[in-house]
């Protein structure tokens, strides 16, 4: 009676003491585990490591290398920050929020002083100390009455209005470290001193609950880590990515560049039109292959069709509206209902489908000021859509077709990636039959080629599931890029159908897709991950001529011509300068070749070639280096 049988993932069957906690009942099966573990997961929920084992469970060990492990440990991080804040700042600061969040935590706090560089160094210290203290984290659940007294009694509104919003039934929870007490579901690790090395990043204004009408609170971002080398790598990949800031590149380089009077409207400037080009029609030569039809539509529609589409109920306050003759219009933010008009124009054979309609799509999104960030967060911006009307026999093999063109696309790049499905979210449209077959045909198609992936309960489209791609740059940072979704619902608002076999309307299954995402995105995030150092074949200038002196001019123009009419992107460096300076003006520019010419190459009807990362390259004719060029640009070489 006093022994429980606990079951471990690998399927073992371990008997244990009842009543043990979590942590001690690791301890007997690992010590490696018993010193990594920050949480535990029994029957499948994630708790506290002082949890009893009170009956037969299955056990599973969190530690930090996992996702939930990381956000156990930087929850508990933004607890001891905010318990430094309150030792500093007393009653004169009211808490808000501290959640973990991709990458580190950050904690909202209302107070009148400015957290300045100095005070976050002064919160650090005291953060340092309540870390040595190593005070043990209790949890304990309280009625709302209870809850609603203990946060008044502490001064703090914010909380008392959080739990007034918690519904009725659920469990009020907070966490206790020494004198510091917050309202948390947790689970948190067991004391403070279990985290090692953090660092506060930045300070940012944040209004209460992401409402403008609400009193804007100062956000501390910080980020904390087992190790102290896992801190400093991660610091050092941040001040990396400093220098890989697209918005800082997209300047220097003349890409693009967003001005005062277009707040989230981007302008593209000849050399960032080059890359978009060569992405467009890269996009179009590849879609063309794979027998999709590229349409365009409008960028303002009629309000009526986006009530139908349902886009008014879910989305309304990310549109921009307009009257036209007294007719309410609003411009687009996503392209399928274009798409379905243009579908629903004349009757479909079962023969004619699938039928693959891609679009370049200019769309707008109401985004709020502060959220705006260079090309990755914009008001308008280019979907590399595709809308796919089929039988419902042709899912899975359409969603095939789709994952292997995603993945070309990607392996182009040079990326990798994850896949993740999200399932049902809470506001969706439709039966949960037609649910079911959609998430089940999702699944089926990835395990079919298989790629593995991961459930993202309850995020996706109101329509219908989608798999996402999140594609990791050079930094190892991820970014959600493509995406498919599965829809049952538009094709049934809009009555569309296809004439079957026996001669009788169907509903078609449509499909909505995209591979870039948004192409100013995926150009910003190309920018990062290249470092604005474009492979030869994607970037805006691939070569330089550049003459030892103005004696050699002639024989410059002479190869500048040549390589232009071999369809190469080229530039002359005719300045009255230094060979070295013009050198490293092309190497700040970050332009792949560069060629040198002066007597000895005129001479002998050669050119000297430097490589922007590999430097000289040596002596060649003009045909060699054609060719060496030529070749790369044709595989889309990355280097």
């Amino acid at each position: 009676m006093n022994k429980i049988a606990v079951t471990l993932p690998d399927g073992k069957v371990v008997e244990a003491e009842k009543g043990i906690s979590a942590l001690e009942f690791i301890k007997t099966i690992s010590m490696k585990l018993y010193k990594e573990a920050v949480a535990c997961r029994i029957d499948g929920v994630l708790k506290d490591l002082w949890t009893c084992l009170d009956k037969d469970c299955s056990f599973e060990v969190v530690t930090f290398s996992s996702d939930e492990g990381k956000k156990v440990y930087w929850h508990t991080t933004s607890h001891i920050l905010a318990q430094a804040v309150k030792r500093l700042f007393g009653d004169k600061v009211k808490l808000g929020i501290g959640p973990a969040i991709d990458k580190g935590f950050y904690y909202d706090f209302d107070v009148e002083e400015s957290i300045t560089i100095e005070i976050l160094e002064k919160i650090e210290q005291e953060m340092q100390k309540i870390i040595k203290e190593d005070l043990k984290i209790e949890r304990f659940e309280l009625s709302r009455e209870e809850a609603i007294k203990l946060m008044q009694q502490r001064g703090e509104n914010y909380k008392v209005e959080l739990i007034n919003d918690i519904p009725e039934g659920e469990i009020i929870s907070f966490y206790r470290q020494g004198e510091f007490v917050d309202l948390c579901t947790g689970p948190h690790l067991p004391s403070t001193g279990r985290v090692k090395a953090f660092k506060l990043l930045s300070v940012a204004g944040a209004y209460w609950r992401g409402d403008s009408k609400n009193k804007m609170l100062q956000r501390v971002y910080g980020v904390s880590y087992e190790k102290k080398s896992q801190l400093d790598e991660y610091l050092t990949m941040l001040e990396e990515a400093k220098k890989r800031d697209h918005r800082k590149l997209g300047r220097e380089l003349d890409l693009f560049d967003i001005f005062d009077e277009g707040p989230g409207f981007p302008f593209f400037l000849p050399k960032g039109m080059i890359i978009r080009n060569i992405l467009e029609d890269f996009w179009r030569e590849e879609h063309k292959r794979r027998g999709y039809q590229e349409i365009k539509t409008p960028i303002m529609l009629t309000k009526d069709l986006w009530i139908q589409s349902g886009h008014w109920d879910h989305y309304k306050e990310n549109m921009y509206f307009t009257k036209i003759d007294d007719q309410e219009f609003a411009i687009k933010p996503m392209n399928c209902p274009g798409s379905i008009l243009v579908y629903k124009r004349k009757s479909h054979s079962y023969r004619e489908l699938p039928q693959r309609l891609c679009e370049l799509g200019l769309v707008h999104r109401h985004e709020l000021s502060g959220v705006l960030h260079g090309l990755m967060r914009v008001r308008c911006f280019t979907q590399d859509d595709a809308h796919i009307f089929m039988l419902p026999s042709q899912i899975k093999d359409e969603i095939k077709g789709v994952i292997d063109l995603i993945d070309y696309f990607y392996s182009v790049f040079g990326f990798k990636y994850h896949v993740e499905l999200s399932t049902r979210p809470e506001n969706s449209m439709g039966t949960d039959e037609q649910w079911n077959m959609a998430e089940t045909a999702l699944k089926e198609a990835l395990e079919e080629v298989g790629i593995n992936y991961k459930i993202n309960e309850g995020d996706g489209a109101f329509y219908g599931p989608k798999i996402d791609f999140h594609l990791e740059d050079s930094l190892k940072r991820t970014w959600q890029c493509a995406t498919i979704q599965l829809d049952f619902q538009m094709p049934e608002r809009f009555d569309l159908y296809y004439i079957g076999e026996d001669g009788a309307k169907h509903r078609p299954v449509m499909l909505h897709r995209v591979v870039f995402g948004s192409i100013e995105r995926f150009i910003a995030i190309l920018t990062e991950h290249f470092a604005g150092a474009f492979p030869v074949w994607l970037a805006p200038t691939q070569i330089r001529v550049i003459p030892v002196s103005d004696n050699f001019n002639d024989y410059a123009a002479k190869i500048s011509q040549t390589l232009k009419e071999n369809g190469f992107r080229v530039e002359e460096d005719y300045r009255s300068e230094t060979v070295g300076y013009k050198i490293r003006d092309a190497q700040l520019q970050k332009i792949p070749y560069m060629v040198i010419v002066g007597e000895k190459e005129q001479k002998e009807n050669t050119i000297a070639v430097r490589d922007r990362k590999k430097g000289d390259l040596g002596s060649f004719t003009i045909d060699e280096f054609v060719s060496m060029v030529k070749e790369k640009v044709e595989k889309k070489v990355i280097e």
